[in-house]
C-alpha cells in the first residue's frame, strides 16, 4: 500500500507545494511545529533514510538544502532546523522547521494555519528559491 507521501506525489492527495525536481518534492506539513515547516522526500518511496542509496541520499540532503535556505529567507527565524525521525509515516522525509526557540523541534506544539496563510506563504519561500 502506498504511503501517504506516494499519494501526495502521484498526485492523488493535494501539498502546498513549494518545489520540486525528478527525484524530490518539498511542501508544507499541514501539522506543522512552526509556521513554516516544511517537508523534503524522495519520490521514491523508501521506508528509511539509511536505505537511501549515496546519490539519492545526497541529492536528498542537497534539495533540503536548498529548500531551507529559501525558507530562512522567507519565515523570520533564528535558523532552520532538521530533523529526520520517519516513525509516523513509511516513507523517507526530512522536517525542516522555522526555529526560534528548541520547543519548536519537539513535535508537541503545533500551529494552525488556514488556507488562504499556508496558500501566501508557499509564495513567499518560492520567491527565495
Amino acid at each position: 500500500m502506498s504511503s501517504i507521501f506516494t499519494k501526495i506525489v502521484n498526485g492523488e492527495i493535494p501539498c502546498y507545494k513549494i518545489a520540486e525536481d525528478d527525484n524530490f518534492l518539498a511542501f508544507l506539513d499541514v501539522n506543522p511545529n512552526a509556521i513554516g515547516h516544511t517537508l523534503c522526500i524522495p519520490k521514491q518511496e523508501i521506508n528509511k533514510i539509511f536505505d537511501l542509496d549515496d546519490v539519492l541520499y545526497l541529492g536528498l540532503m542537497q534539495f533540503s538544502k536548498k529548500i531551507a535556505i529559501a525558507l530562512e529567507k522567507a519565515v523570520p527565524c533564528k535558523r532552520i532546523g532538521m530533523s529526520v525521525i520517519g516513525l509516523e509515516v513509511p516513507h523517507t522525509h526530512v522536517h525542516l522547521i522555522p526555529l526560534n526557540e528548541m520547543d519548536e523541534m519537539r513535535f508537541q506544539n503545533k500551529v494552525s494555519l488556514s488556507k488562504e496563510e499556508f496558500e501566501a506563504l508557499v509564495k513567499k519561500i518560492q520567491e527565495n528559491l
